[in-house]
């Protein structure tokens, strides 16, 4: 029987190719096609590895596809057409464990930045100035985080902050029983009555779009921090300037914005952005969070060997 093939449409470690092959896959790498090529060149494969360039869906698949299995090489699967793929039989397996580790430690690092102040005392002593008291920060030690989805990314985010001496709170909405040696579980009004940092890890769904707006800042009893390094789209840019200007917000740590593309923001995507640019209590980062050198591997192992136990009929 000849070996299944695998179409990759995104760039992948190299790792990628030689695991595929231990396991009986013939790879075949294609980072550059596009949108259009991809249409007619899936036809004959078993396999398909996406990133998030393209959307993955019958448009693209058309009504009679060879493709058995997509490996997502990431986490989130909001460009995946999941009622689709799941009429034509097509199995979906993702990496959102692969780079777990890298999205906690990234949490850390955007919310000791902003509570230290370290971009912007960074910036002024490379030109100067030398402002000690004006870059007074303040400790992780005896605040109350919560997190909003206790999968993944943030568990390891909890783990991570075992040893700040904080209060960690969990909640997720389709689960329970999950407290643990790192994190309370509890129901979404204790996070709103205690908080005083909010770190999201969620998934972009028809529910939780937009989640983030100025009513729900205003449903928190304290003035919070907030850390977004799920997606974008879960919260609006022009809402967190206002809850900024209201003070239910004292910073802001993004890694993900609700459009990435920043050279075509709409006008009032880029009013906002520009106003939040302009505010040292407001950190970016472009979508960096689960992007090291080691989660590029990880990510490759944890697809490997889900597509390794599967079965096709």
């Amino acid at each position: 029987m000849a070996a299944p093939k695998c179409l990759i449409i995104d760039p992948m470690h190299n790792s990628l190719f030689s695991m595929l092959k231990d396991i009986g896959w013939e790879a075949d790498y294609q980072p550059e096609i596009t949108r259009e090529e991809i249409k007619s060149k899936h036809i004959g494969y078993q396999g398909l590895i996406v990133r998030s360039k393209t959307t993955i869906d019958r448009e693209l698949l058309g009504p009679n596809p060879t493709i058995k299995v997509i490996g997502r090489a990431g986490a989130g699967l909001d460009n995946l057409d999941l009622p689709y793929l799941l009429e034509k039989n097509i199995q979906v397996v993702h990496a959102s464990e692969g780079n777990r580790d890298a999205v906690g430690e990234h949490a850390v690092g955007l919310l000791l930045s902003l509570m230290r102040n370290i971009p912007r005392a960074n910036e002024e002593v490379k030109n100067f100035v030398w402002a000690r008291e004006e870059n007074r920060g303040s400790e992780i030690m005896g605040k109350t985080v919560g997190i909003i989805g206790y999968g993944n990314t943030g568990q390891a985010f909890a783990k991570r902050l075992s040893g700040f001496g904080c209060n960690v709170l969990g909640y997720d909405k389709y689960k329970s029983n999950f407290s643990d040696a790192f994190c309370k579980e509890v129901k979404m009004e204790s996070i709103f009555e205690e908080a005083d940092i909010v770190s999201l890890h969620i998934p972009l769904t028809g529910e939780t779009r937009m989640l983030v707006d100025i009513n729900y800042f205003r449903k928190f009893k304290k003035p919070i921090i907030l850390l977004n390094t799920a997606r974008g789209e879960i919260v609006s840019l022009a809402d967190v300037y206002q809850a900024l200007v209201e003070g239910y917000l004292k910073g802001a740590a993004l890694d993900v914005l609700e459009n990435e593309k920043l050279n075509k923001l709409t006008d009032s995507q880029k009013e906002a952005f520009n106003s939040l640019r302009e505010r040292s209590n407001v950190i970016f980062t472009p979508h960096i969070a689960g992007w090291t050198f080691e989660s590029h591997v990880k990510i490759n192992v944890a697809l490997v060997r889900k597509i390794s136990t599967l079965t096709f009929a």
